[in-house]
């Protein structure tokens, strides 16, 4: 009895690191290597060799190729998730109200509070930018150019809003179209009786499933974190990054004031939580949006975080994260406010205090009116420069380090979409307090036995 007491017992797994440790090596491991290859080789054919006759250089097979290949099927892996994971999640949460009006205060509170968050970052950015004065005594040159594209008006996002054809918002990824068609058909659901009730379970199963493939896609992430880490290291100019190092710091500063001081304030202020609680437990979710620069890309993480950790009810889950993934520019914001401050001193234009406010309600605004458009960082600055009568092609001289920053405030854009959606589920009683505290809680279902797969699991 004893042999097979022990034959049958599990083998012990409390070495084994978590997933939060391994992503956190595989990025720093990617960091080291790209570094390592760019200081070592170049794309100019040195340390090549020939491979049936054809001449291939070293560092253009693994950073070109390999890590290239490698880490875009890992963001086309995360992107795939997002529209189905939207929709039947969405689906599920609105067939399951029992009060429709429920839906409207989801909507008010969230983007009262995302607009909200949105005003203290530009303001702390441009408070920062004026006593630091990064752009003071420069005088940058570049030869790029940067042409602004037309945003368009806040009118015209809002009937934007409405499908056409919903299947083609799914194939185009257009979040906003989704969110109001699966609000739409979840709310025919639940007045459908029955036959609504037949389909909510279907939706159930399907939602089930879908996070089920988040996790296993979760614990491939640390070698997809390496190659895009190595990938980004081996080909961003370092000599850029010092030339606007006073910026590059500075911008970097106030988003670790704003995810570390403004996010903890209001969610205690508000809600009461442990602001240590939801940091702690947004670091997956941080680092995935750190590596990738993607809300949307990080969106099936940043959903599994607030239902599975932080215990946030999948009826606000499900309506709040997705908008917040489209609408929440804090990051940005703090961004558009640094550079707006250092573009105007590069090019010696004193900027009064009305103009910093019109900079101020202008980025925040547009963090609404831009949803959905691509490049909406810069499309967005572009935008507050016009405002204040800055020269758009100030843009050009931030871009070469604008791809590192963009990864710092993705991490932070998710952690306040995360914040809100425990806010708004706290003031609905859709909070699992006991989840929210328990600091192991979602961690088992971060696991996937590939070598044992069950069906029942």
């Amino acid at each position: 009895m004893t042999t097979s007491t022990n034959l049958s017992s599990p083998k012990p797994t409390s070495q084994k690191l978590g997933l939060t440790a391994r992503i956190f090596i595989g990025m720093i491991a990617g960091i080291v290597i790209g570094a390592l290859l760019q200081w070592l080789f170049d794309d100019s054919g040195d340390f090549s060799f020939s491979v049936f006759g054809l001449h291939v250089s070293t560092y253009a097979l693994l950073v070109e190729g390999i890590f290239n290949v490698v880490g875009s099927i890992f963001i086309a892996s995360l992107k795939m998730l997002v529209v189905p994971l939207v929709f039947v999640s969405l689906v599920c949460g609105t067939s399951s109200l029992s009060d429709p009006s429920k839906l409207g205060r989801l909507g008010g509170k969230s983007i009262l509070l995302y607009i909200t968050t949105t005003a203290i970052a530009i303001s702390l950015a441009v408070t920062f930018a004026l006593l630091v004065a990064p752009g003071e005594g420069l005088n940058l040159t570049t030869e790029s150019t940067y042409v602004a594209k037309e945003a368009p008006t806040l009118g015209q996002v809002i009937i934007n809003m409405m499908p056409t054809n919903p299947i083609n918002a799914m194939a185009e990824g257009n979040m906003l179209q989704i969110i109001v068609f699966a609000v739409l058909f979840g709310i025919a659901m639940a007045m459908t009786g029955d036959t609504g009730k037949r389909l909510t379970a279907v939706f159930e199963d399907l939602s089930t499933v879908i996070m089920k493939l988040v996790t296993i896609l979760m614990n491939l992430a640390p070698y997809g974190v390496f190659v895009l880490m190595a990938k980004l290291f081996a080909t961003i100019g370092f000599d850029t990054i010092a030339s606007l190092l006073k910026y590059f710091l500075l911008v970097v500063f106030v988003l670790l004031v704003h995810a570390f001081v403004s996010y903890p304030i209001i969610l205690k202020t508000i809600s009461g939580l442990s602001p240590l609680t939801l940091i702690r437990k947004m670091r997956d979710a941080a680092l995935f949006a750190f590596s990738t620069s993607s809300s949307s890309a990080t969106l099936p993480i940043t959903m599994e975080t607030a239902i599975k950790k932080l215990g946030v009810k999948r009826s606000v889950a499900s309506f709040t994260v997705p908008l917040g993934s489209t609408i929440n520019m804090d990051g940005t914001a703090i961004m558009q406010g640094v550079a707006t401050v250092f573009i105007a001193q590069v090019y010696a234009v004193d900027l009064t205090m009305s103009d910093y406010m019109m900079v101020i309600l202008t980025a925040t605004l547009a963090s609404i009116g831009t949803a959905g458009v691509p490049g909406v960082g810069l499309i967005m600055l572009a935008m507050v420069l016009q405002q204040v009568n800055l020269p758009v092609e100030g843009i050009a001289l931030i871009i070469g380090v604008d791809r590192l920053l963009d990864m710092t405030r993705t991490a932070v854009n998710v952690t306040g979409d995360c914040m809100v959606a425990c806010i708004v589920a706290k003031s609905e009683n859709e909070l699992d307090l006991e989840v929210y505290n328990d600091p192991d809680a979602g961690i088992k279902d971060e696991e996937v036995d590939f070598e044992h797969l069950d069906r029942n699991s």
